[in-house]
């Protein structure tokens, strides 16, 4: 694959000058989702698709950017004195977004860049094609321009802030993470009040992981998804007139099943009992896989599933068709959606001996029920973000 975009890159932007590759993850969470904006924990892998970017320093201030994935858009010609959100710069708005948010930290570019990617993350499947185009871009920016002091751990809270400020959409710090932490054969389990992790080897003797893409997109800022946050804010506010805690993820079941009652409106309750109960599965699963019950990981992961459908209601038809299909399977440990929910991916965790039935069953039922098909990936768990 190196050599392929590098050989587009030479065709469009020719073959002189200083040219180097880079590479950023796609992430998969495994369990703990819409915990990260609420101070919980996540526990997030990096996988082995992702985004592959060439670039090359220019003598002017000019950007032009290519993609390979949108190749009917031509080059998008642009400038580092045009660093703002623009409807019409279509995907290139979120490696500017990191340009902009380098510059917010006094991080100066004193030179414009050719740049080409090329992504092999299904789009809009809720595996964070966004996330690893700003981490990949954080890794060319500190490369190119000499930013060494810039640890990885940086370059994550440089792509959120991008995506948060530049984009418009109020993430946590999870896919920034995952992409740019990530290790192979390794998940990562992050506390994100504080940034702490840790590595948690994956470790499935008899089992793989498999993604199901339901093939329906969403963009989060049109999505329910700022609304979700908004909502947890505003029940986290109500908690503290009886509580002394910065986020939910402070809560216990027991504590919130005490102080619940503070949280005036109904729907705002079950988004916050999901907040703190996602929060506690994530533990336990963490804990579950340390000592190789994978059995009840696979339980953990149901349950999530069931609370992100009734309590935060962001599955939907298609999310839910794939999940409730897996769980009818022989062979399936656990199911459960991934990512922001509203359409995007499940991720799965099947015996060996059953993959290639659960593909076949679970993408009939998916296609006799929704109308078109699910793409499907047995993954693996790979590296994070770095020069190639």
């Amino acid at each position: 694959m190196k050599a392929e975009v590098l050989g587009k890159f030479k065709e469009l932007f020719g073959a002189q000058g200083d040219i180097r590759c880079y590479f950023a993850p796609g992430r998969v969470n495994l369990i703990g989702e819409h915990t990260d904006y609420n101070g919980g924990h996540v526990f997030p892998c990096a996988l082995t698709i992702g985004t592959y970017a060439v670039a090359r320093k220019r003598e002017d201030r000019v950007l032009r950017f290519y993609s390979m994935n949108f190749e009917q858009l031509g080059v998008i010609t642009s400038s580092l004195d045009d660093l703002v959100p623009d409807k019409a710069a279509d995907w290139t708005n979120y490696p500017k977004g990191v340009m902009w948010a380098f510059e917010q930290r006094g991080l100066k570019l004193d030179a414009g860049l050719d740049i080409l990617l090329f992504g092999n993350i299904p789009n809009g499947s809720g595996l964070s094609s966004s996330a690893s185009v700003e981490v990949v871009t954080g890794v060319i920016l500190r490369d190119m321009f000499g930013f060494e002091e810039l640890t990885n751990i940086d370059l994550a809270l440089i792509g959120q802030k991008s995506e948060n400020e530049f984009n418009g959409v109020n993430c946590g710090i999870m896919d920034q993470f995952a992409i740019a932490m990530g290790k192979k054969d390794y998940a990562i389990f992050l506390d994100t009040s504080d940034l702490s992790y840790t590595y948690a080897p994956i470790k499935l003797e008899n089992a793989r992981i498999v993604i199901a893409s339901s093939n329906k997109k969403r963009g989060l800022g049109d999505s329910k998804y700022n609304e979700r946050r908004a909502e947890c804010e505003k029940a986290l506010e109500e908690l503290q007139t009886v509580t002394d805690i910065r986020s939910l993820g402070e809560l216990d079941e027991k504590t919130f099943e005490k102080v619940k009652d503070a949280i005036r409106d109904d729907v705002r309750r079950k988004r916050a009992k999901h907040a703190v109960y996602e929060n506690q599965r994530t533990i336990r699963a963490v804990d579950a896989l340390k000592a190789n019950d994978i059995r009840k990981f696979g339980e953990l992961m149901n349950a999530s599933h069931v609370s992100l459908r009734d309590d935060y209601e962001v599955t939907g038809k298609e999310l839910d068709t794939l999940v409730e299909a897996a769980w009818e399977v022989p062979g399936v440990i656990g199911s459960r959606m991934t990512g922001a929910g509203f359409g995007g991916c499940t991720v799965s965790i099947v015996e060996n001996d059953s993959v290639d039935r659960f593909i076949e069953e679970v993408g009939r039922k998916y296609k006799d029920t929704i109308g078109y098909a699910a793409d499907f990936y047995v993954i693996d768990v790979g590296e994070g973000a770095g020069v190639l």
